[in-house]
């Protein structure tokens, strides 16, 4: 049987009733540089018994798990899952197209991937409008739903490997420490050599204020 995270997870989507749930959640929203990688993760609970459940014992919102245990979930959560779909979207489509929008319609478009369709599709947190699949925003979804919590492993560990290849092709900013997000090592790094083209430019950071900076080759 699952460790009580994971059984808790797992018992939350059973409860909804229905066979076929599908979860979906993203990765490096607040992030300076990088893409921003969304999944959805489909369960069918009907083959989703016994043996099966086993490896997602230690299922449980990205954030709360180590790097190493996060590979290891991911893993478990293509091993289990009926179905898993992956955008990653450049930082040049975020400055183009704004991190909310591009954020809202990665969303969309994972859920529409998922096949059988899910009878319930369940969104860490954000109402996707008309144009996805019926779904249900559920605040905290990541540490309530498993559906959730998997798409937020696949996506955070899919977003720390390209960080890392990144990071081999612009070694100066760090990357693979801090994964693309503001931290004072980031920031200098910034500063002293301009942003390179993983950098969201139409963030307003203020390590781009003083200078007007323009994107490093």
């Amino acid at each position: 049987m699952a460790s009580p995270s994971g059984q808790r997870l797992i018992r939350y989507d059973r409860r909804l009733g229905v066979r076929f749930v599908a979860g979906a959640d993203e990765a490096g929203r607040g992030s300076l540089a990088g893409p921003l990688v969304i999944a959805g993760v489909l369960f069918d609970y009907a083959s989703l018994h016994g043996h099966r459940t086993r490896p997602l014992a230690l299922l449980n919102d990205s954030k709360q798990v180590d790097p190493q245990l996060r590979e290891t979930l991911l893993r478990s959560v293509l091993h289990a899952a009926a179905h898993v779909s992956v955008r990653v979207i450049p930082a040049c489509d975020i400055d183009r197209n704004g991190l909310h929008r591009s954020n809202l319609n990665g969303l969309r478009d994972v859920l529409a991937d998922l096949s059988p369709r899910a009878e319930v599709c369940l969104v860490d947190g954000f109402r996707l409008g008309p144009l996805a699949p019926p779904h249900t925003a559920v605040i905290d979804g990541d540490t309530r739903s498993a559906a959730i919590a998997a798409a937020s492993i696949v996506a955070k560990v899919t977003r720390d490997r390209i960080m890392r290849r990144l990071d081999a092709l612009h070694p100066r900013y760090g990357f693979s420490r801090h994964v693309g997000y503001i931290t004072p090592f980031h920031s200098a790094a910034v500063r002293e050599h301009g942003p390179c083209d993983q950098h969201r430019l139409s963030y307003a950071a203020k390590c781009y204020a003083s200078e007007g900076l323009e994107p490093a080759a």
